[in-house]
């Protein structure tokens, strides 16, 4: 499986628990975080979660001037909304491609652990992309069954880092 990682936090849950069913290749695509640094910074952990599972590790480009010309157009639409399909569908593709090239049997992402993502929209554009791109698709909810308090309790044992919004510029929440 490759599973698609947006940081550590939000990995943890999802690779202990397929761990047991799959040999897991995580990849780490993330083409919207803003800024640069902020990529760098969940690279380093997503990095450190992969040596800590043994569990290797592709990294895809830091392509944010495709992302931005894809949503850039939909700044100001509230976080959850089309944006964020846009963001979703892009990274899902890119992960069912290398996944492929890979030789790889099935795909999925790490991203429905948040309890701000719409599971069902990634899952529904996760089985589409499994049927354009003639490879299987595990469709999940992690955040079920207390996934975000397990994968939280995780990223606090090992001190990843915990950002305080999704990743992209237009969802930065604005702290006072």
């Amino acid at each position: 499986m490759l599973l698609h990682i947006c940081c550590a936090n939000c990995g943890a849950y999802p690779l202990a628990l397929l761990g047991d069913d799959f040999e897991i290749t995580l990849f780490y695509y993330n083409p919207n975080i803003y800024p640069k640094e902020e990529y760098q910074r969940r690279l380093k952990d997503t990095k450190r979660l992969s040596e800590i599972s043994a569990v290797p590790l592709i990294i895809g480009k830091y392509e944010s001037a495709i992302w931005s010309r894809a949503a850039g157009h939909l700044a100001d639409e509230p976080e959850g909304g089309k944006r964020c399909a846009i963001c979703f569908d892009m990274r899902l593709k890119k992960t069912a491609s290398i996944a492929k090239i890979n030789n790889l049997d099935i795909f999925s992402t790490t991203l429905s652990i948040s309890p701000h993502k719409n599971s069902k929209t990634i899952n529904e554009l996760g089985k589409t992309i499994s049927s354009d791109a003639g490879i299987d698709f595990y469709s999940g909810d992690f955040k079920k069954k207390d996934g975000f308090k397990k994968t939280m309790a995780i990223s606090r044992k090992y001190s990843f880092y915990c950002q305080n919004y999704c990743g992209c510029l237009y969802s930065i929440r604005k702290t006072d």
